[in-house]
């Protein structure tokens, strides 16, 4: 009989096979391509595989594009990567943190298979590339783990929808009612339930595999979604093989220093201090971020936090500041205060975007970079230049990554924060007022133009002079 009737079923949906068998058509056709995201065929021809396997085969069209269609095509993104390796060292930095890289559904977030770089950024061989061409300058790399959630489309999660709640594959995922739990309402992305040891088990594979090919470590993505206690038994073992990893948790809320020792991650995302920092300049009071950097000193104690004004998740510094004036004076506290500050790529360059609470919300916060740094507009290389020289002093005094923090002559609008080191202390006076501020005690090593007895209006000055018996001890600490 010739078929009358077709009925297309997207390949990376296998819960929907029979009900298409079902439904009466003449013909079934199992689409491989136009109706599946090009990060999601791999997935995809690994359940139409299992499923021509399965006790619910049968006779099915399978619809493949050409070989020579766009669908086929690599764009190599990620090597691009390495033309700006020199520019990054220019700029003071020996790390770089990437946003997620593996296959995904969607926005990376979504992660289909860890195994695999996603096409829509290359392949395996331009990571190899910038792996080797980083370890040659001695940059460290840091992948982006996206291991709380998969995509609803990733293999472990069909299997887990297929089997249901109280069977060995659902036992992957967390359920609510009978129904998978999916990440803060977001449906696509399903969570998996860490108290299984087989989840457990994936999770330090992908992880030591990567450091296997040569990356430093991970920043894992929403780990206080599963607790930090849910971390421990990964880290231990992740750690045991691989002593010399850097593992960073993003932690919103809490106590910083409690996730950390009951995680045994190295540590966590300040997003306090960030806090602290803009909303402090726009509601001039620096009172607010006098008591952020108390409790910033008491997470020093425990850990190094990794320190930021902007990332991929929030508005940019440049646009959340209400007085552009004082963009500066956040670069100054990111690069001198204690912790390991990361410079979101573009804030360097006054980079604005706005983060909006809707679908493609991020992506005014994470857009496109020319191929090569030659390509970057002039209007911020001033920017870029203060950033060096910051970036320049604290390789001149590196004992501030481990820093005590205090303030003196706090006001609303002025203050002077302390960073103190076993011999010296580092000043930071900061001016938000529309009136002259004080100055840092000793040698002046840095200031904003028109410092001279007083801070100017809308200023900052940096000084460093010899540590007395009045300063705050410095303890020093084995941190790794």
């Amino acid at each position: 009989m010739t078929p009358r009737s077709y009925l297309f079923v997207p390949a990376d949906r296998p819960e929907r096979f029979r009900k298409a068998l079902d439904s009466g058509a003449d013909a079934v056709i199992l689409d491989l391509e136009d109706a599946v995201a090009p990060a999601a065929k791999d997935a995809a021809r690994d359940a139409l595989a299992r499923w021509l396997r399965g006790p619910d085969a049968a006779p099915v069209l399978v619809r493949v594009n050409a070989e020579d269609t766009a669908i086929h095509h690599v764009r190599h993104r990620l090597g691009q990567l390495t033309n700006w390796l020199d520019y990054l060292i220019e700029l003071g930095c020996n790390g770089m943190l990437l946003n997620p890289i593996f296959a995904s559904a969607t926005h990376g977030y979504d992660t289909l298979d860890h195994y695999a770089i996603d096409s829509r950024l290359g392949d395996d061989g331009d990571f190899g590339e910038l792996m080797w061409k980083a370890k040659e300058r001695g940059i460290r790399i840091l992948l982006d783990g996206v291991f709380n959630h998969l995509a609803r489309e990733h293999p472990v999660v069909q299997r887990a929808l297929a089997a249901g709640p109280d069977t060995p594959d659902g036992d992957w995922l967390r359920w609510v009612d009978g129904y998978p739990r999916v990440f803060e309402g977001h449906e696509p992305l399903v969570e998996l339930n860490f108290a299984n040891p087989a989840v457990q088990d994936f999770v330090v594979d992908i992880m030591c595999y990567w450091l296997g090919r040569g990356i430093d470590g991970w920043r894992l993505d929403a780990a206080y979604a599963p607790g930090a206690e849910a971390w421990r038994p990964i880290v231990e073992r992740v750690k045991a093989a691989y002593p010399d990893s850097w593992l960073l948790g993003e932690v919103i809320h809490g106590d910083k220093d409690t996730f950390v020792t009951e995680s045994g991650l190295d540590s966590v995302t300040q997003y306090e201090l960030w806090h602290a920092i803009w909303q402090s300049m726009n509601d001039r009071n620096l009172w607010s971020l006098d008591w952020a950097l108390q409790r910033h000193r008491r997470f020093c104690e425990h850990f190094r936090p990794q320190i930021f004004v902007s990332n991929h998740d929030v508005t940019r510094i440049s646009s959340k500041l209400d007085d552009r004036r004082h963009i500066t004076h956040a670069a100054v506290l990111l690069t001198m205060l204690p912790g390991i500050p990361s410079i979101y790529a573009g804030d360097e360059h006054r980079f604005e975007g706005v983060k909006l609470d809707q679908v493609g919300g991020d992506n005014a916060v994470r857009p496109p970079f020319p191929p090569t740094p030659d390509g970057l507009l002039p209007f911020g290389a001033d920017t870029f230049e203060l950033y060096r020289t910051l970036l320049g002093l604290r390789r001149r005094y590196p004992w501030i990554v481990d820093g005590v923090v205090t303030t003196r002559d706090l006001a609303n609008e002025s203050a002077v924060v302390l960073v103190a080191g076993p011999d010296e202390v580092i000043e930071l006076a900061l001016n938000i007022s529309d009136t002259v501020g004080p100055m840092p005690e000793g040698e002046v090593l840095l200031c904003s133009e028109g410092c001279a007895e007083t801070v100017p209006p809308h200023g900052w000055a940096i000084g460093v002079r010899a540590r007395t018996e009045e300063d705050v001890p410095f303890l020093p600490r084995a941190l790794p």
